[in-house]
C-alpha cells in the first residue's frame, strides 16, 4: 500500500475514534488529551509500518518501535470503542438513560486501552515460558520413550526484537537438555545485513541431535536462500523438503522438514511437499516427525504418512480479539490436535510481530515428549 492511501486509512479510523470519545469525555482538558494521542497515533502509526522502507536504523528502528506501540494501543482503542457503541445502542433500545453511561463510557475506553497495551507490553517482552507436552505415540519403542524436543517458532528477530531478546530465549532452551531443537520458521523479519549479528545467539543451541529449521513465510519476505545460507553458517541443519534420521540403540525416528507452505510463490523450486521430504526414509522407523511451519501442511503430512506435525505461524492469534480470526486461515490456532492418525502440534510462538503486544495468547518454548500410547 502507497503512503498516501495509508495515512488516509490511519486518519479516517482515528477520525471515527475521535468522534466517538472526546466529545463525550468532561472537561476540555480530558478531550484535549485524548485528541492530541489520537492525532499523533493516526501519524505515527502508519510511518511506522514503513519507516524500515525509508529511513536506515537506528532511526528506522526508532520509529518502528514507537509505531508499533501506537498499533498495539490503537487496536485496543478500537475495539473497546466499538463494544462501547454496541453498549450505548442497546441501553438506548432498551430506553435506559444514557448520559452518564456516555461519559463513563467514554472515560473507561482510553483507560481500559492503555492497560490492556501496557500489560501486552510486558507480556511481549518477556521471555517466553516453557510449555510441556506429552504426544502418545502407538507402538512407541522404549528406546524413544521420552524422547524431548524443544521448539520454538514466530521468534520475528527485526526492528524491535535483538540479540538480547534471543540470546534470553537460547538459554532457557539449553536449560532444558532437549534431545534435539526444533524451529519452526518466522525467524527473522530482514535481511542477513541487517540482522546476522542479532541471530549469532543460534549457534549457542545445545542439544543430544541438534538444531533444525525450516523456513517460514517471513524468511521469504526477508531473502530466505541468504538466510538459509546464515543459519547453516551457524551449525543448523536446515530442512528443505528433506529428512534426517535420527537412532538410539535400534530405533529409528525420521525427522523431516518442508519449506513453507506459501513458498512456491517466492521461489518454485521451494514447493512445499511432506510426501518428498519422507522419500527415500526407512520403513522401520518407529516414528516420523515433520516441521511445517504453517498448520495447513497437516493435511499433506497426514496422507504422506507422518506421525506427529510441529507447526507455528498462528502466535495463538497473539492478542485478543485477533485471535478468534485465525481458526478462519489455518485449520488449528494452538495446542495438540489430531488429525487422522497425525498429532499436529501448533506454537503459539516464543516471539512476536507487529505490536509488541500479547493477550490471552502468551509466547512459549515448548517441551514435547515422546510417550508410549496407553
Amino acid at each position: 500500500m502507497s503512503l498516501l492511501p495509508l495515512f488516509g486509512l490511519s486518519i479516517a479510523l482515528h477520525l471515527y475514534l475521535g468522534m466517538r470519545l472526546v466529545s463525550a469525555l468532561p472537561g476540555n482538558v480530558a478531550g484535549a488529551m485524548l485528541a492530541a494521542l489520537l492525532a499523533a497515533s493516526a501519524l505515527l502509526m502508519p510511518l511506522g509500518l514503513v519507516a524500515r522502507r525509508r529511513f536506515t536504523p537506528p532511526l528506522a528502528d526508532t520509529l518502528t518501535w514507537i509505531g508499533m506501540l501506537f498499533m498495539g494501543l490503537f487496536s485496543s482503542l478500537l475495539v473497546f470503542t466499538v463494544a462501547r457503541d454496541a453498549l450505548l445502542l442497546l441501553a438506548w433500545i432498551a430506553q435506559l438513560p444514557r448520559e452518564g453511561l456516555r461519559t463513563g463510557s467514554a472515560m473507561a475506553v482510553p483507560v481500559l486501552a492503555l492497560g490492556a497495551t501496557l500489560w501486552g507490553l510486558v507480556n511481549a517482552r518477556r521471555t517466553a515460558g516453557v510449555v510441556s507436552v506429552d504426544v502418545p505415540i502407538v507402538n512407541l519403542p522404549a528406546e524413544l520413550h521420552g524422547f524431548t524436543i524443544a521448539q520454538i517458532s514466530d521468534i520475528h528477530v527485526g526492528p524491535t526484537i535483538k540479540q538480547r531478546y534471543l540470546q534470553d530465549i537460547v538459554d532457557a532452551v539449553n536449560r532444558l537438555q532437549a534431545d534435539m531443537v526444533a524451529v519452526t520458521g518466522d525467524l527473522v523479519d530482514g535481511s542477513v545485513a541487517e540482522l546476522s549479528g542479532h541471530v549469532a545467539p543460534l549457534a549457542g543451541l545445545k542439544s543430544r541431535d541438534g538444531t533444525y529449521f525450516v523456513t517460514g513465510n517471513h524468511e521469504y519476505y526477508s531473502g530466505a536462500h541468504a538466510w538459509v545460507r546464515e543459519l547453516q553458517r551457524l551449525g543448523v541443519t536446515v530442512l528443505m523438503n528433506q529428512h534426517v534420521v535420527l537412532r538410539r540403540g535400534t530405533a529409528e525416528l525420521v525427522l523431516a522438514g518442508v519449506a513453507d507452505w506459501s513458498a512456491h510463490h517466492f521461489d518454485p523450486a521451494h514447493q512445499s511437499s511432506p510426501s518428498a521430504a519422507l522419500a527415500g526414509s526407512p520403513d522401520s522407523a518407529a516414528v516420523k516427525l515433520l516441521l511445517a511451519h504453517q498448520p495447513r501442511s497437516a493435511a499433506a503430512a497426514e496422507r504422506a504418512g507422518f506421525d506427529l506435525q510441529l507447526s507455528g505461524h498462528t502466535h495463538g492469534g497473539q492478542f485478543w480479539p485477533w485471535n478468534l480470526m485465525v481458526r478462519f486461515q489455518q485449520p488449528f490456532t494452538a495446542g495438540l490436535h489430531r488429525l487422522g492418525r497425525l498429532w499436529v502440534y501448533v506454537s503459539r510462538g516464543t516471539g512476536y510481530w507487529g505490536p509488541p503486544k500479547r493477550l490471552g495468547a502468551p509466547s512459549e518454548i515448548t517441551r514435547l515428549r515422546l510417550v508410549a500410547a496407553g
